[in-house]
């Protein structure tokens, strides 16, 4: 079974998983205690998120349905319909973001959950890889299979400050961003992608903070823990260029940590009136 995602809960006790079998999967970690399906979709679940102020987790699926679980219950609390497939989901309580198919980015307040917020076209040309709330809940940023990041603000009165730039580009080679994750502390934010590099930046001022080596096959996800101390990033061939480019001999999987500097993710002042587009 092919896992797509994975979730902590709050407390660090367990962790959730979905994949391809349509199901959603909590593991017990202190108990010892067995694997426990615990929430079922139509067709592959794509995203889990645990919401610690509503006590649920919240499952998005290609079926084109958001589920909200109790873990205790067999049955969704409530399922919202999706335009199309969902391929990437954020959580920042009260704010939710979900990307589907067709590059719809749905906007959810979730203490009226039932309710669509509002509905977006991304910014971006092409289809949507990942989507980070941000650490304000005024916005969120989104990546895309372009080489792209857009940053949009949900106050219409700030639209000015909505822009995108180009990553993980290298001369014509453009690569997906698979990605993103807002430092804990720091608020700025790290991109990850198919070119087997990680980056960091700061909205606020448009700068990349620093750029990394690049490793020797794509980077297919990424986090920072809790205080920021460590980014976490798992390297492996992520089908970007599809099965005929995949050797089984050569594909290894790795995850590696990086111990952050804080001249790496602490922004800096922003330099003149420019800043990267």
């Amino acid at each position: 079974m092919r896992v797509l995602c994975s979730a902590w809960k709050d407390d660090g006790t367990t962790v959730f998983s979905g994949g391809c079998d349509k199901q959603v999967k909590m593991w017990p970690l202190l108990s010892g205690g067995q694997a426990m399906t615990i929430a079922m979709h139509e067709a592959p679940v794509k995203e889990v998120a645990w919401i610690p102020e509503m006590s649920l987790l919240v499952s998005g699926s290609w079926d084109k349905t958001l589920k909200y679980w109790d873990t205790r219950q067999p049955n969704p609390v409530h399922t919202q319909q999706l335009p199309d497939r969902c391929y990437s989901m954020t959580v920042r309580y009260p704010l939710m973001v979900v990307g589907t198919a067709d590059r719809n980015l749905i906007v959810f307040n979730l203490q009226s959950p039932q309710n669509e917020f509002k509905r977006i076209v991304s910014p971006l040309k092409y289809q949507t890889r990942c989507v980070a709330a941000f650490p304000d809940q005024q916005g969120f940023l989104v990546g895309s299979i372009e080489g792209r990041v857009g940053v949009h603000h949900l106050d219409e009165s700030l639209a000015n400050k909505n822009f995108t730039f180009k990553c993980h580009r290298d001369g014509s080679e453009i690569y997906s961003v698979n990605s993103l994750n807002f430092h804990p502390v720091h608020h700025t934010f790290a991109t990850a992608g198919s070119d087997g590099a990680f980056n960091f930046w700061d909205k606020d001022s448009k700068q990349r903070l620093k750029a990394m080596l690049r490793c020797s096959q794509p980077i297919s996800c990424s986090t920072f823990n809790q205080d920021g101390s460590i980014f976490a990033y798992s390297v492996c061939y992520d089908w970007s260029k599809g099965a005929e480019n995949h050797n089984p001999a050569t594909a290894k999987t790795y995850i590696y940590l990086h111990l952050p500097q804080e001249s790496e993710v602490k922004g800096k002042p922003r330099v003149g009136g420019g800043g990267r587009k």
